[in-house]
């Protein structure tokens, strides 16, 4: 952001002269001299009409074979979800940035990276887009909990489990609105916090989640949920950034985040 200072100059009729010459030097790019506040509110101005939101993910809808996602871009942009094979689904915003794209399903999760591009500029939107074979979109976001699109509960419900190589874990799920929770793992409390506006929680664990058997439980204002799951370090993908198999739980995807590491995904009930 362009901060303007304001620098008062004390005149007089005596020196208009002077004061003219200063407003004139005042003017030029030599360096060191203060901008026109007039000149450094339109390049913040054009600073701020030029930065463009990632797109956006708002549902997701199975048709048969397919699904088909729906989301917000900038207004006639361009839209692209492009697969670590090389394929790619393409479409454009309408005069609304609304746009409208349909995938077809596999018997394995795929992974999508969603981005646009508007004056030859591209964006691309955080994480990666996973659809799972029942149709249920998954955003996985590196360093933070899955967020699967098109679930809502009034009780609390987890629906995914992330951790990385560390054990750093985060539970994430829904409930409603503005209810506060707390996480136990083998009846230990590991963490606390509070469903979003939205419906949808996240809470970090304050300590490593160990391979092995767990009992998870959310617990609050509205309800609590148990669920048990085998934790097993994330390994790194063979082929591609991403692999996956089927557990009793449901489908866990191993995959590789941009900074380089490896983060698992363990996708709960009506997430697979």
């Amino acid at each position: 952001m362009i901060r303007i200072r304001e620098i008062g100059f004390k005149s007089t009729c005596a020196v208009a002269v002077l004061a003219l010459l200063a407003l004139g030097a005042c003017g030029r790019d030599d360096k060191g001299w203060r901008r026109d506040p007039a000149t450094a509110k339109i390049e913040q101005v054009s600073s701020r009409d030029s930065y463009l939101k990632p797109p956006s993910l708002v549902s997701a809808v199975r048709q048969g074979d397919a699904v088909a996602l729906s989301g917000q871009a900038e207004p006639l942009a361009s839209v692209r979800l492009g697969a670590p094979t090389g394929e790619a689904l393409l479409g454009k915003a309408d005069a609304a940035g609304a746009w409208r794209l349909v995938a077809p399903l596999a018997a394995e999760p795929r992974l999508y990276g969603l981005s646009m591009t508007m004056e030859g500029r591209t964006v691309q939107a955080q994480g990666y887009l996973m659809v799972a074979p029942s149709g249920a979109a998954v955003l996985l976001r590196a360093g933070a909990g899955a967020e699967v699109m098109g679930q809502s509960s009034p009780s609390p419900r987890i629906l995914a489990i992330d951790y990385d190589r560390s054990g750093g874990g985060v539970i994430s799920g829904v409930g409603a609105p503005g209810a506060g929770l707390g996480v136990r793992v083998d009846r230990v409390t590991r963490g606390e916090g509070k469903v979003g506006e939205d419906g949808r929680f996240s809470i970090s664990l304050d300590q490593p989640l160990a391979g092995g058997t767990h009992v998870i439980q959310v617990a609050g204002e509205g309800g609590e949920q148990q669920v048990v799951v085998d934790v097993a370090p994330p390994t790194p993908p063979r082929a591609g950034p991403a692999s996956s198999t089927l557990t009793a739980a449901g489908w866990r995807v191993d995959w590789m985040t941009p900074g380089g590491g490896v983060q698992s995904t363990q996708l709960l009930g009506a997430a697979r």
